[in-house]
């Protein structure tokens, strides 16, 4: 049985007004995210939330130590700041300045989608650019809201030669990863929805989910 982080558990019992909080690692430690959207990381046993506004005023009072790491033999202090315990132990407090990092982490992220264009994604060239749009998916926030099952369909409808190594392309693209490296689990769940959805194109009485 797979053990748990306590940071981690910690985090999702006092912050669940704020959604699913999913992890995985980075760093060396976790990072916490709501939605994909990562507003948190845990290292060596500790909470770090990205810098907000409300965080900077609560530092200017009482400060927090940044998480400090070291890349190709440099220190490099990035912009999360660790959790103390007076913090763990205002958990009203605690969720409003969480809030308020995964707030800003959001925005960020939603004007970097703006400027960012599908070849730029992991796994999506030129071509597959053109392909997309071709298909009706003209750019990076389409594809993650329609997601990578229903976005093949629609590249199944323009090119008919687009197999399983596209589907899971496509997945890796919206989940930050290269195809190869995707959970063993959703690679399992796609080759099974591909190999049903071949099937229904030879019984098309049949329908897909």
């Amino acid at each position: 049985m797979k053990k748990l982080n306590p940071i981690i558990e910690r985090s999702r019992a006092q912050l669940a007004p704020l959604g699913s909080i999913e992890s995985r690692t980075q760093f060396g430690g976790y990072a916490l995210a709501v939605e994909r959207v990562v507003f948190a990381l845990v290292n060596n046993d500790a909470l770090y939330l990205r810098a907000s506004e409300p965080l900077r005023e609560y530092i200017a009072q009482r400060p927090l130590e940044p998480l400090i790491f070291r890349k190709r033999g440099v220190l490099v202090s990035l912009n999360y700041y660790r959790v103390d315990d007076a913090l763990w132990h205002a958990p009203a407090h605690l969720l409003t300045l969480t809030a308020a990092s995964l707030e800003t982490a959001r925005e960020e992220q939603q004007r970097k989608q703006l400027s960012l264009r599908l070849k730029d994604l992991p796994n999506l060239s030129v071509r597959m650019e053109m392909m997309l749009h071709e298909a009706g998916i003209l750019n990076v926030q389409h594809l993650y809201e329609i997601g990578a099952k229903q976005c093949w369909l629609k590249l199944k409808a323009v090119n008919q030669h687009v197999g399983l190594q596209t589907l899971l392309a496509l997945e890796g693209a919206i989940s930050g990863h290269h195809y190869a490296a995707l959970p063993q689990a959703v690679r399992a769940e796609l080759n099974a929805w591909f190999q049903r959805t071949v099937l229904m194109t030879l019984n098309p009485k049949g329908g897909v989910n």
